[in-house]
């Protein structure tokens, strides 16, 4: 393979942290944060979630996830004790909870107060953390805006002495930037800290880097969760490529620095043969219990009757894979309300049901499941999923990345992006167009990618055709670290031969006001996802006017946002407000392109 890249393309820094040094300072936190008691362990009488899993997978028992997390931190302890006392007294169960923390727990605890939040949960000190996983005997799981964010180390230590044995979410350091934060180094720096914190409560020695813990002390194993749909899943054409980031994290976290890699997946897995088939190829490369399997949202409808299909859909998938080969992963049914708004307590319970119900009366349905072809495509994701590990191992190390070092590869991967991977090192056949032929399609980008399509043709003829003729230049971007709304919109845009000029995701109001300009902008496109759209759109418009521009401002997702000064947890919509504004808000793309057809239509005219 040639070189693809130079280390001063990726890595222009003269002088790097050490990783020795994060790594030895990581240990030796280790010597005095310590996974502490909590109700889940005492309960069960286990060390850690690990040990929990692998008794129940040795049951053939499917596992329940539920995410819980409101910004009133009274409603979250609250639910973190009802969901689990209703369902116990309904015979039913639940076993674990996602923590919902909101993105402003990412900043170092000292810059919270003066950095951007959203609708999710702030736990003010480590107090809170403990107080939270006292409430119930439910495994806490801490995912979001822990690990890879630049609080990951005083984040995971809360974590741990809280008694939470499932940390992560390592899939967003790749791809997930806070707003307003610049500093790779220092998010690259606490990550790996962190990382080395949990691995030493494990007591691994492992090449080039020794990680261990205090000799007589009782191991306890950490799993270092990714969900791979904060990652870059989302982002790759080509699902082995998501099964090479797979091998690469593990290769982080247990060959470099001696942890337990514990992956997610669901949200973006469309296809019920790809998903069964990567739980299998999953259960082929790892020993470790999965962390769970995420809800396939992307399906939800605004109906809640059709949601309920929707949710059944991938459960039944989600529960046979358990129940034919278990994995560790728990169920994750998401109310089918989530597509709208935070669903509430009752629809979290309503959910829990339906899934133990369903997993109830599967009991007879893997007779009927025959996985020759699930197994089939497990075997190209193993396959080539390896070999695009070894492409990218390869070529950074030709680019002089020393690949051995933790610090070094992490912040290679992040820098070069899902895109530059993919072109340069996937598996699948390189085409004229510089992309590459998938060797198993992505569902959801496929997906988005149909959706456009059908969107597209469907358009009346007069303003497809005015809209290509146009020749508009728009910028977009998301208000946060979201991206599949941005992605659709793009798709639907390119189609209409518009230029776009991509602000990215969490893209700061000053970047995208300064783009604008420079790029002569005829529109500015925003998706946003919960609980900003408002106060974004204000320090967008702030911007706008000291660059001295007006372009017209799209902006679409879920418009809401909580009050201030109010005791609400929940966001309010705010589709009145973003209007009042001069913002056209759009329900859906469709919305958009009309309103942009009247920007555009006096430029068409001079055309023509």
């Amino acid at each position: 393979m040639s070189k693809r890249f130079e280390r001063a393309q990726i890595l222009p820094e003269k002088k790097l942290p050490d990783a020795s040094e994060l790594i030895a300072a990581g240990k030796k936190l280790a010597q005095s944060v310590r996974v502490k008691p909590n109700p889940f362990l005492e309960t069960q009488n286990v060390a850690c979630e690990s040990e929990y899993k692998r008794a129940m997978m040795k049951q053939g028992a499917v596992m329940f996830h539920s995410q819980i997390g409101y910004r009133q931190f009274s409603k979250s302890q609250r639910a973190y004790a009802e969901i689990y006392t209703r369902l116990k007294d309904a015979n039913y169960r639940i076993d674990r909870y996602g923590i919902c923390l909101d993105w402003n727990m990412g900043y170092p605890s000292h810059e919270r107060a003066t950095r951007p939040r959203g609708t999710g949960m702030i736990l003010a000190d480590p107090q809170d953390f403990r107080a939270l996983t006292q409430s119930a005997p439910v495994a806490p799981h801490f995912g979001d805006f822990m690990m890879g964010m630049p609080a990951a180390v005083e984040n995971v230590s809360a974590a741990l002495e809280a008694g939470s044995t499932s940390i992560g979410n390592l899939g967003q350091y790749f791809t997930y930037r806070l707003p307003q934060w610049h500093d790779e180094l220092a998010q690259t720096s606490a990550t790996v800290t962190a990382l080395a914190l949990c691995s030493a409560q494990s007591f691994n020695s492992v090449q080039g880097f020794v990680v261990s813990a205090q000799p007589n002390d009782k191991p306890v194993e950490i799993l270092i969760h990714s969900n791979l749909d904060d990652g870059f899943a989302p982002l790759f054409n080509d699902l082995t490529c998501v099964f090479g980031i797979v091998l690469l994290e593990k290769y982080i976290v247990e060959t470099l620095l001696g942890g337990h890699a514990a992956h997610c997946y669901g949200h973006t897995f469309e296809n019920p043969l790809t998903r069964l088939a990567f739980q299998r190829a999953l259960a082929r490369v790892s020993d470790t219990p999965g962390s769970m399997v995420y809800g396939n949202t992307t399906i939800y409808l605004e109906g809640e009757a059709e949601n309920y299909a929707n949710l059944a859909s991938y459960l039944l998938v989600d529960i046979l894979a358990q129940k034919i080969l278990p994995t560790g992963h728990a169920i994750n049914p998401i109310p089918v309300t989530e597509a709208i708004r935070i669903p509430e307590i009752d629809e979290i319970v309503n959910a829990q049901m339906f899934a133990n119900r369903l997993a109830a009366r599967a009991e007879h349905f893997p007779e009927l499941l025959d996985t020759t072809r699930a197994d089939a495509v497990a075997d190209k994701l193993i396959a080539s999923g390896k070999q695009f590990q070894e492409n990218v191992l390869q070529g950074l190390s030709e680019a002089e990345i020393d690949i051995k070092n933790p610090f070094e590869l992490m912040l290679a991967l992040r820098r070069v992006g899902a895109k530059k991977l993919e072109r340069e090192f996937g598996p699948g056949e390189l085409r004229a167009e510089q992309k590459r032929a998938p060797v198993v399609m992505a569902t959801t980008i496929a997906a988005l990618q149909a959706r456009a399509d059908k969107l597209v043709n469907a358009l009346d003829k007069t303003l497809r055709d005015e809209l290509s003729a146009s020749g508009a230049i728009v910028v977009t971007a998301s208000t946060d670290v979201h991206e599949y709304g941005k992605i659709f919109l793009e798709s639907v845009l390119e189609r209409l031969d518009m230029r776009l000029i991509d602000c990215g995701i969490a893209a700061d109001p000053d970047v995208v006001a300064a783009r604008a300009k420079q790029f002569h902008a005829d529109a500015i496109a925003i998706s946003t996802y919960n609980g900003i759209a408002l106060s974004y759109l204000r320090e967008l418009r702030n911007e706008l006017q000291r660059q001295g521009i007006s372009p017209m401002i799209f902006i679409g997702g879920r418009l809401n946002q909580i009050p201030e000064d109010t005791a609400n947890s929940m966001p309010e919509d705010v589709t009145d407000e973003l209007r009042a504004l001069g913002a056209a808000a759009c329900v859906r793309v469709e919305d958009m392109l009309a309103e942009l057809q009247k920007v555009v239509e006096p430029r068409v005219k001079i055309l023509q």
